[in-house]
């Protein structure tokens, strides 16, 4: 690649000739050219600039200096095509502005797929537009801005852009992974924090997992601060992740974020306790998605017998006017009701759960259950589960019977029910046994599961 940037202050660019680039120009990867607009003026006071048509403050930079300039500097760009093999190769012609679009990655990418990149900087009010019409005609031609604020020319912003592009040259870094797991790459993230030794310094430990040799959970707990780190510095990057940029262990990250993997990238999802007001809509919703859970050979007349004595309106508006033997949460995606959580607290500190497995995991009482956790099919996949899942135990971490607080959660799920098997077990929930369950006049086998919430016997 060829590289020839024109200025009326060359010395401004010698910074390329140090690191990465200017190794790059030593080994021929990169030929840069840097040129002085000056040597192109006709007149003995060697003059670039004019002052403005049509009035105004500042100066203007001549379009027939800058014509001659670029006429010599394209020529040469094509002879280093012809020279490589290339043909004319493909020429782009830069030009710093803060009119111009915003540099990114992908066009940093794009930029560095091209054979020949001309930087023309501007000083003053800038290079007299028709120098940009002009070789639109001709060439490629790209206005670009680093970011919403003015500089003095274009010099720094062509320092910047030369970099950015050298650096993904092939040969120019030493390691390529690193290209691969940088801010703004392919990934769509900014990068994760980044440690070395030692692993203790002024107080501060560099994350355990980090020193455990586990690759995986190293990937996994990179990936997660990737995420945090820009959701939170970058909220614009997240909402714009696609489908296919996300990952299956994402999921549970971007919930604790307060976001849900929808088709469309991650979304805003809101857990809150559920209202009086929400009854309707939670039997609407529970109608919906109780049968997900039951087995598929159960007869339609026994889930609907269930659902119509335990998941009526008049049933949520039950539970929701007794706060203290009911937590309902509800998560909301685009204003909608995506999934609810209904737990059960003990009326006594000592009363002991309806599963009597429980006990073989955890002695201690009071202990709750989570007698529902439902997502719309539509949002399945999506995280939202996890999210409705952390704030419930969060939740419930904070609540007491008769004085004392709740030691353990416990649910049953259908034994058959192999998807949410495997969530509550990935979720750090313990298989403590099973117990009979009745929906409808139909009996079944219920895998029971529990998560302490304090020390055994606190």
């Amino acid at each position: 690649m060829r590289i020839d940037v024109v200025t009326i202050f060359p010395a401004y660019l010698d910074a390329l000739r140090l690191s990465l680039v200017g190794r790059a120009i030593e080994s021929g990867v990169l030929a840069l050219g840097v040129h002085d607009l000056r040597g192109w003026t006709t007149d003995r006071h060697h003059t670039v600039d004019d002052a403005p048509l049509g009035g105004g403050a500042g100066m203007v930079m001549r379009p027939d200096v800058w014509g001659r300039a670029l006429e010599d500097v394209l020529a040469l760009g094509i002879d280093h095509c012809v020279r490589e093999g290339a043909g004319e190769g493909r020429t782009v012609l830069a030009i710093p502005t803060p009119s111009g679009v915003p540099l990114d990655q992908r066009r940093v990418e794009d930029l560095a797929a091209a054979d020949h990149l001309v930087i023309a900087c501007g000083r003053y009010e800038g290079i007299d537009a028709r120098v940009a019409e002009h070789y639109a005609g001709r060439v490629e031609v790209l206005e670009y801005s680093i970011g919403d604020y003015v500089l003095n020319g274009g010099e720094a912003a062509a320092l910047v852009l030369v970099e950015a592009v050298a650096r993904l040259l092939p040969g120019v870094v030493g390691n390529p992974e690193s290209l691969a797991e940088e801010s703004h790459g392919a990934a769509g993230l900014l990068e994760y924090p980044v440690y070395t030794r030692p692993a203790r310094w002024r107080g501060h430990d560099v994350p355990e997992v980090l020193l455990s040799g586990h690759h995986a959970n190293i990937a996994r707990w990179r990936r997660d601060r990737a995420l945090e780190r820009t959701a939170r510095r970058r909220p614009d990057m997240v909402a714009a992740l696609t489908a296919d940029q996300l990952e299956p262990g994402d999921r549970g990250a971007l919930a604790r974020l307060g976001l849900a993997a929808t088709p469309a990238g991650p979304r805003p999802l809101h857990v809150r306790p559920a209202l009086s007001s929400d009854a309707a809509a939670l039997a609407e919703l529970a109608a919906e998605t109780f049968p997900l859970a039951c087995p598929p050979n159960m007869p339609a007349e026994d889930v609907a017998a269930f659902v119509a004595v335990n998941l009526s309106p008049e049933r949520f508006r039950e539970y929701l006017a007794d706060d203290d033997r009911y937590l309902v949460l509800v998560a909301e995606l685009g204003g909608i009701l995506a999934g609810y959580t209904l737990a059960v607290l003990p009326r006594a500190a000592d009363e002991p759960p309806h599963a009597p497995d429980v006990a073989a995991v955890v002695s201690a009482r009071p202990v709750a259950e989570l007698s529902k956790i439902y997502v719309r099919a539509t949002a399945h996949g999506s995280g939202i589960s996890q999210a409705l899942m952390d704030a419930t135990l969060a939740a419930l971490s904070g609540r007491t019977v008769q004085g004392r607080p709740l030691a353990a959660v416990w649910l049953g799920t259908n034994a058959r029910n192999r998807r949410a098997r495997a969530f509550y077990a990935r979720s750090g929930w313990e298989h403590a046994g099973s117990r009979r369950f009745t929906v409808g006049g139909r009996v079944e086998d219920d895998a029971v599961y529990v998560r302490p919430l304090v020390e055994s016997g606190s």
